[in-house]
Order: structure tokens, then C-alpha cells, then sequence
């Protein structure tokens, strides 16, 4: 994989999965409600469910790309639609309410497991396979897997760690709109490598 296509790969992974969505409201909220250590099984399922998820799906698209190589143009473009509108969204974004659980944190198989209900990790998986895995390769998804993996579990972990405080800091509407704007930037540039290739 080229440096350029890599480094925008990273730069995807880190903004969509920094940015607020299903996993990271549930992780915020069990933080708060049940700690950090308790914690750790949800953390480690999405991570490793997200990266599974991304290798079997990608192991499917190969297949589907091959039979029909129009295809693979069409989802690139539909990613290209979707990003650009998540940017639009995450930056006019409303303020995150905290919403308590009760009851007690989610297991390692169920975080895995809801990462196939979960539509922005789908739409995530989808964008990154046919965007960051030209070679469409099992080699490509793994690589895709892993680095999601690794840039994935900080980024959760900080949504863990911060639980009540993050809600507390993203209400100031200087401090959440300067966030958004920068998540929905960032997203925006890891875009640059597709648009304008070579």
C-alpha cells in the first residue's frame, strides 16, 4: 500500500472512530456508570469484532468486485457521498446528552456482535474496504483490519476514560463546535488520496 494511501487510511480511521456514534455513546455512558476496568471487555470487543468484521466482509466485496468491477467503482463513489455527508453532520452536530445504562456493562461478545447492527460501523467497513484496499486482497482487508484495530482502541479507550467529563466538556457550544469541525475536517482530508490520486 502506498505511504499516501496509508497515511489517509489512518487519518479515516482515527476520524470515524474518534467521532461520535453508537459504540462510543455506549462506551461514554459505561464508563461513567460502571468505570473503566468493567469497561475493558466493551473496549476490546469492538475492536476485535470491528476487525473481524472488516476481513469477512472485505472476503465477500472481493468476490462481488471480481464478478462485477463496475461495482467497485459505484461503492467508491457512494463512499465518497457518504463521507462528504457524515463530515457535514458530525459538524453540525448537536450537543451529546449522556444516557445512563443500567444493568451491567456489555460483554465481549455482545459489543462484537453489535458491530453487525451498528450502521456507521458498516458504513465505516464499507468506505474503508473500497476506498483503502485497492488491491481488494485478503492481504489488503487484513492490513485495513489491523490498522482500524490499533487506531480503533485509543480512541475508544478516550471515550471510556473521559465517561461524564466528555459530555461536561462537549457542551460548551466553542468546545463541541470547534471538535465537530475539526472531526468533519479531517474526514473531509483523508478523502484527498481517492479524489486526486497519483
Amino acid at each position: 500500500m502506498p505511504i499516501e494511501l496509508l497515511s489517509a487510511l489512518i487519518l479515516f480511521a482515527f476520524a470515524s472512530s474518534a467521532t461520535p456514534g453508537p459504540n462510543n455513546l455506549m462506551l461514554m455512558a459505561s464508563g461513567a456508570n460502571y468505570g473503566f476496568t468493567r469497561s475493558i471487555p466493551h473496549m476490546l470487543g469492538i475492536s476485535v469484532g470491528f476487525a473481524l468484521m472488516i476481513v469477512l466482509v472485505g472476503a465477500g466485496l472481493a468476490q462481488i468486485f471480481e464478478a462485477y468491477p463496475v461495482s467497485y467503482t459505484v461503492l467508491k463513489a457512494l463512499s465518497v457521498l457518504y463521507l462528504s455527508y457524515l463530515a457535514w453532520k458530525i459538524a453540525t452536530a448537536a450537543p451529546i446528552r449522556k444516557s445512563a445504562e443500567e444493568g451491567r456493562p456489555m460483554t465481549f461478545l455482545q459489543a462484537a456482535a453489535f458491530q453487525w447492527v451498528n450502521p456507521k460501523a458498516w458504513a465505516m467497513a464499507l468506505t474503508a474496504l473500497s476506498v483503502y484496499a485497492p488491491s481488494q486482497t485478503l492481504t489488503a482487508f487484513a492490513l485495513v483490519a489491523v490498522i482500524f484495530a490499533t487506531v480503533n482502541l485509543p480512541a475508544i479507550t478516550f471515550w471510556t476514560v473521559l465517561g461524564q467529563q466528555m459530555a461536561r466538556i462537549l457542551t460548551n457550544p466553542r468546545r463541541l463546535t470547534t471538535f465537530n469541525w475539526t472531526m468533519a475536517g479531517l474526514l473531509i482530508a483523508s478523502l484527498y488520496p481517492v479524489l486526486w490520486p497519483g
